[in-house]
């Protein structure tokens, strides 16, 4: 019972908006409940996903592309601190940076928030797959807060990002120009963690860029390594390819 009520804790959260500008993460302490009592825990973290509607404030209507990386819900097991706690449906808002909950696929059944915190992972049954709330700097050197996928661990640890940008539609000048429609744009993005340094750094798809992020003593190696190999870094696929290389 008492590992139930852990469960519904964690899991789920009210939407929190001032987590994904300031870097405020969710703590529920070791234990994975606070200090009162867990009946007013449960109730303080379940929400409805609507909540987070405020941020958006846009019409559906007209918009091109989707803030989800999938419209529908897929099946997946959730986990805290490497614990599997169960399946359950998700999709991902990306825009929003949210992970939306069921725990059936029901049309009617009232979608919930996962909650942000870092000890918390979903696998899809698909891909299989971690994917979890990390705190990660951009290439424009910014600090953010956001889901990654796992793609390979070891000393060099690589993620995946896929980030969702709105655009707002222009409206034709004159009969001329052909009004522009609201958009919806999703981006794929890499990050890299290096064993010791506690940060994680984006990536990007090119040879330099992930020659000027590995430690000294593993430059020259990658360099020979990318040149012998005529491995050009403009892929997921070579990517891993290199990691795979760096970890050896």
């Amino acid at each position: 019972m008492r590992k139930t009520l852990v469960a519904v804790a964690l899991l789920f959260g009210t939407i929190s908006l001032s987590a994904q500008t300031s870097g405020q993460i969710a703590n529920y302490g070791s234990s994975g409940l606070s200090n009162y009592s867990a009946a007013s825990q449960i109730n303080t973290l379940l929400g409805p996903i609507s909540d987070a509607n405020s941020k958006l404030e846009l019409e559906s209507t007209g918009i091109k592309g989707s803030p989800y990386t999938s419209n529908v819900f897929l099946p997946a097991n959730i986990y805290y601190k490497g614990e599997d706690y169960g399946s359950l449906y998700y999709r991902y808002n990306a825009y929003n940076e949210e992970i939306e909950i069921k725990k059936q696929n029901l049309e009617n059944e009232g979608i919930r928030a996962l909650g942000r915190d870092k000890s918390i992972s979903i696998r899809t049954s698909i891909e299989g797959k971690p994917m979890s709330f990390k705190t990660f700097i951009d290439k424009k050197n910014r600090t953010q807060n956001g889901y990654l996928t796992l793609l390979q661990e070891g000393k060099y640890t690589l993620y995946k990002r896929i980030d969702v940008k709105f655009t707002e539609g222009q409206k034709a000048q004159n009969s001329f120009v052909k009004a522009t429609p609201a958009r919806f744009s999703q981006f794929v993005e890499y990050y890299l963690e290096i064993k010791g340094k506690n940060r994680i750094d984006e990536v990007e798809l090119k040879n330099k860029k992930l020659l000027n992020l590995v430690e000294t003593d593993k430059k020259e190696a990658l360099k020979s390594f990318l040149k012998e190999s005529d491995l050009k870094l403009k892929s997921e696929e070579n990517l891993i390819k290199a990691i795979s290389f760096l970890n050896q």
